[in-house]
């Protein structure tokens, strides 16, 4: 018997790519993978291995900036639900999100199996209500779904994020491989240090010798154009995100606050600097299956509390990161991947 299976994860970029585990878990048991995303998470959804097919709907109780929720709004994408002829769902969220208004309109769809992690009563929503102890990475969170609903990873898959490959080639951008990459910006500005400070980040690294490349999206140029300065390449708004992946995959190391690009380091193997303001746990979030150098204040004030911007003057989860103790860390990061590509030898 055909399955035809569906997994929704509706946030952002970062969130889809660490979904990436429990998607090839899935992919590995039924015929064909429908990815459901927001419109802020397409693009990633469109680099995971197992994937058939990506569609996107921005799901009012989700999004960050959520439209109104209308009844042809919920009909079309009810409809185009019931078109896929779906049989079985896993509804992938973060533990502040409830995915009952979702498995309602699964279930309005025709959809006739739905699993998900569930704190609330889900009635007759969902045949699978899971639970999960702990806090562990949002990865196994999501792949511990995927489990407990029959669907284990194939032998030889360690687990880790990934992307789809071949990536573009990228070297007319940024050169031989082996720079260090400075992403500057996160989704809210709560994540991200001030452009001074990732300025200052850079200069240190280019005065240490290293090439640098400055990545972010086309609304960030103006952040990316300062904080390269003359000391590196800025390539603000020059990428796709499968670019943006190539860029990442050729350098030595990653410098990221917690943001979409650091897990995309992760999903192709690179170490990454983490700049992480505790606002979540880094328990959680921080980039995983990668050697991680951890930099920032935990136990600031800010700690846990998902703000979205910082009500601590000067921001000292992150302004009091030192750009010194970014080379030190980077440095260190880089000796260890050259190590492993080397197998050990000097």
């Amino acid at each position: 018997m055909s399955t035809r299976a569906l997994v929704a994860r509706m946030d952002n970029v970062g969130d889809v790519l660490l979904a990436g585990p429990c998607v090839r878990a899935v992919a590995a048991h039924v015929d064909s993978l429908t990815l459901l995303t927001g419109p802020r998470g397409r693009a990633g959804g469109e680099l995971l291995p197992g994937v058939d097919q990506v569609i996107s709907w921005c799901a009012p109780w989700i999004d960050p900036e959520p439209p109104p929720l209308t009844s042809a709004d919920a009909h079309a994408f009810i409809d185009r639900i019931r078109a896929l002829d779906v049989d079985t769902a896993l509804i992938l969220t973060s533990f502040h999100q409830s995915p009952l208004p979702l498995a309602l309109l699964l279930r309005m769809a025709g959809v006739g199996w739905i699993g998900a992690i569930s704190e609330d009563y889900p009635g007759s929503l969902l045949d699978l209500r899971h639970r999960v102890d702990g806090d562990p990475p949002e990865a196994e969170r999501a792949l511990s779904l995927a489990e407990a609903a029959g669907f284990r990873l194939p032998p030889g898959d360690d687990g880790k994020l990934a992307v789809r490959r071949p990536l573009p080639q990228v070297e007319g951008l940024t050169g031989e491989p082996g720079y260090v990459v400075v992403h500057p910006a996160a989704s809210v500005p709560a994540r991200q240090p001030s452009a001074l400070r990732s300025a200052s980040i850079v200069a240190a690294l280019a005065e240490a010798g290293h090439r640098v490349v400055v990545t972010g999206a086309p609304s960030e140029r103006s952040l990316t154009a300062a904080v390269a300065g003359t000391h590196a390449i800025d390539l603000g708004g020059a990428t796709s995100l499968a670019e943006l992946a190539a860029v990442l995959d050729a350098a030595g190391v990653v410098v990221a606050p917690n943001t979409g690009p650091a897990h995309l380091a992760a999903a192709v193997g690179t170490p990454v600097v983490s700049l992480f303001a505790p606002v979540v746990p880094a328990e959680r979030w921080a980039p995983y299956g990668v050697p991680v150098a951890m930099l920032g204040d935990q136990d600031a004030p800010c700690r846990d509390s998902r703000a979205r911007e910082c009500f601590v003057l000067g921001h000292p989860c992150l302004e009091s990161i030192s750009p010194q103790q970014v080379v030190a860390v980077a440095e260190e990061l880089t000796a260890g991947r050259e190590c492993l590509r080397t197998g050990g030898m000097s």
